[in-house]
C-alpha cells in the first residue's frame, strides 16, 4: 500500500507552469527495510523546520516525529523518504515525501535498511 502511495505521489507531482512533465528523480536507487519499502527503518525527530521546495518533499516542523521508510543512494544520499503524521496520530492523514537527512535525528531503529530498491 505504501509503495502505491509513493507511485501516485510521483505521478501527481508536476512543476508549476510546466504542463504534465514529471520532475526528475533524486536518485536511481534507495535502501529500504523490505522490497516494497512498506516497513519503517527508523523513527526520527525533526531538529529544525524544513520547507518543501516541491511536491516530492514534505514540510517538517521542529519536534515532529517522522517515520523513515527509505534512504536514497548515490547522488541523492542526503535525502530520506518518510511520513509525518498530522497531530500525532490525530485525524490528519500521514504525509509522504522526501526530506534532507540533516533536519532529523534518528531516535529509534526499527529494522535495518539494507534492501536496495530502484526508485
Amino acid at each position: 500500500a505504501n509503495a502505491r502511495l509513493w507511485a501516485l505521489a510521483a505521478l501527481l507531482c508536476t512543476p508549476l507552469g510546466q504542463g504534465s512533465r514529471l520532475l526528475g528523480k533524486l536518485a536511481e536507487k534507495k535502501f529500504c527495510a523490505d522490497v516494497d519499502c512498506s516497513h519503517p527503518i527508523s523513527i526520527a525527530v525533526a531538529v529544525q523546520d524544513y520547507i518543501a521546495p516541491d511536491c516530492r518533499f514534505i514540510h517538517i516542523q521542529r519536534g515532529q516525529v517522522i517515520y523513515v521508510f527509505s534512504k536514497l543512494k548515490g547522488r541523492g544520499r542526503l535525502f530520506w523518504g518518510g511520513s509525518v503524521q498530522g497531530d500525532y496520530y490525530g485525524a490528519h492523514p500521514a504525509r509522504l515525501g522526501f526530506f534532507p537527512s540533516s533536519v532529523v535525528q534518528e531516535s529509534q531503529y526499527l529494522k535495518p535498511g539494507k534492501v536496495e530498491v530502484k526508485t
